[in-house]
């Protein structure tokens, strides 16, 4: 449809899709503190994967090939529900960074 690699398109729907930070959940002294962690390379691909397929599947519509493709194009051009996944989950983060002494 975009006339691209896509190959490339894969690349950079990832990419965009994966996050730098997440929130862990640590239990100090009876409370609850979402503490923010740096994510490694490897976790954050299968993060961005399995967001990118959590999304096509919670679209409605057509077969899952179609789905996955609209949602792939999506995240290419930075639109979609994965990357609304992954800004959600930075801003939790950011907003929990003063919990980050908890690590």
């Amino acid at each position: 449809k975009t006339n691209k690699n896509p190959l490339s398109v894969l690349q950079q729907a990832v990419r965009g899709v994966t996050p730098d930070v997440v929130t862990q959940t640590k239990r100090v002294g009876g409370s609850t503190y979402r503490v923010p962690v740096e994510v490694a390379p490897a976790e954050g691909k299968a993060l961005a994967i399995r967001w990118l397929l959590s999304a096509c599947r919670k679209r409605s519509g057509r077969s899952m090939a179609l789905r996955l493709s609209d949602e792939l194009m999506d995240a290419a051009r930075n639109s979609g529900s994965a990357i609304r996944k992954k800004e959600e989950t930075h801003k939790i983060a950011e907003a929990n960074k003063a919990f980050a002494h908890f690590r």
